[in-house]
C-alpha cells in the first residue's frame, strides 16, 4: 500500500495560464488584422531591420516571412510561459513572470505593426525609417503592458502555513508504519531562468530566419543549457532523492541520490545569491545544488562529506520521509 503526504494548496486557485497567454493572443490578433488590412500596399521585400538609431535600413524580409516569424515567436513565447504558469505549484515569482510576458507580447506586437505601417505604400524600401521617438513609444507601451499584467496577476502565492512554521535545521522523521511506503513530490521553477531560456530560443529562431544558421548556434546552445534547469520535479521515495527536469523526458535526470549515498537530510532557508551566487545548478566548495529561488530547501549530507541542496516548498515533509527511509535502510543493514 502506498500513500503520499500532500500539503494543502498554497493559495486560492487563479487562472494563471489564461492570464499569461492572453497578451500573446491579443498581439497575434492585432498583427494579423493589421497585416491583412494593408497587405495590398506592402512592398516586397519589407524593410525590417534598421541601424544607426533607425536612420538606415540594413535588413529586408519577405512580407509573408515577416508575418510567419512574428506569429511563431508569439506562439512559442506564449506556449512556454503559459505552460510554466500552469504548473501545480506557482512560485512567488509567477506574477512577475506574467508581467514580463505582457511586456514581451506588447513589444513584439507594437514593433511588428509599426514596421508594417512604415512599409505600407513605400516605393523604395531603402528609404523607410524608424524614428527614435517611435522606439521610445514602443518601450513605454511595453512597460505599461507589463504593469497591466502584474495588476491582473494579483498577489503572489505564499508558502503554506505549515511550511512557514517549521524550524530550519530540523531532522524529523515521518510516522510511517512498518511495511508501508510513501512518496513525496513537488515542482519548483524559476521564472527568471525560464525567461532567459525562452529569450535565447526566440533570438535563435529570429537570427536563423533573418541571418543564417551558424549565427544562431550559440543562442540555441545557450537555450538548451538553460531551459532544462528552469523547472524541476523533486521526488522522495524508497529509492532516495531524485531531481528531474520537467522539460526533458523522464529518463533524463538532473540528480539522483540513492539512500546508500546519504547520511542525513535537514531543511533550512537557503539564500540563492548569499550562498551560491545566483540561480540554477550551482557548484561550490563542499557541495552543489539546484537553487531556483531563495527560501525553504532540502539539504542532504552525503557519505563523502559534501552537501546537495534543492530549494522547494514543503521541504520539511520531504526531509522527514527521507530520514525515515534512511533509518529503515540502516536497520536492515545492521540486522543483516
Amino acid at each position: 500500500m502506498k500513500s503520499a503526504p500532500r500539503s494543502s494548496p498554497t493559495s486560492k486557485a487563479r487562472p494563471w495560464a489564461l492570464i499569461t497567454v492572453l497578451p500573446f493572443v491579443a498581439a497575434a490578433t492585432a498583427v494579423v488584422i493589421v497585416y491583412f488590412s494593408i497587405s495590398a500596399r506592402l512592398p516586397e521585400p519589407l524593410a525590417t531591420h534598421f541601424g544607426d538609431g533607425g536612420a538606415r535600413v540594413n535588413g529586408f524580409t519577405s512580407a509573408r516571412g515577416f508575418l510567419t516569424l512574428t506569429l511563431t515567436l508569439l506562439l512559442v513565447f506564449g506556449a512556454v510561459l503559459g505552460l510554466l504558469a500552469r504548473l501545480p505549484e506557482p512560485s512567488e515569482g509567477t506574477p512577475w513572470l506574467i508581467a514580463g510576458g505582457y511586456a514581451l507580447a506588447a513589444g513584439i506586437g507594437y514593433f511588428t505593426c509599426l514596421t508594417l505601417f512604415g512599409n505600407a505604400g513605400a516605393t523604395d524600401t531603402s528609404a523607410v525609417r524608424l524614428p527614435l521617438w517611435e522606439l521610445a513609444a514602443g518601450l513605454a507601451f511595453a512597460l505599461l503592458a507589463g504593469a497591466l499584467g502584474r495588476l491582473l496577476a494579483g498577489p503572489a502565492p505564499r508558502p503554506s502555513d505549515r511550511a512557514a512554521g517549521r524550524t530550519a535545521g530540523e531532522a524529523p522523521r515521518l510516522d510511517l508504519p512498518a511495511g508501508m511506503s510513501a512518496g513525496w513530490s513537488r515542482t519548483i521553477s524559476s521564472p527568471p531562468i525560464v525567461v532567459l531560456g525562452v529569450l535565447l530560443l526566440g533570438a535563435g529562431l529570429f537570427v536563423l530566419v533573418l541571418a543564417d544558421w551558424p549565427a544562431s548556434i550559440g543562442l540555441f546552445i545557450g537555450a538548451i543549457a538553460v531551459l532544462p534547469c528552469a523547472a524541476a520535479r523533486v521526488t522522495v521515495d524508497r529509492r532516495g532523492l531524485t531531481v528531474s527536469s520537467t522539460v526533458l523526458p523522464p529518463p533524463f535526470r538532473i540528480r539522483h541520490l540513492p539512500l546508500d549515498r546519504i547520511t542525513e537530510a535537514t531543511s533550512r532557508p537557503i539564500g540563492a545569491f548569499r550562498e551560491f551566487g545566483g540561480w540554477g545548478y550551482r557548484i561550490r566548495a563542499g557541495g552543489s545544488g539546484l537553487v531556483l529561488r531563495s527560501g525553504e530547501g532540502i539539504v542532504v549530507r552525503l557519505t563523502n562529506g559534501k552537501e546537495f541542496v534543492v530549494t522547494v516548498d514543503d521541504a520539511a515533509t520531504a526531509v522527514a520521509l527521507l530520514n525515515t527511509y534512511l533509518d529503515r535502510a540502516r536497520s536492515r543493514k545492521e540486522g543483516a
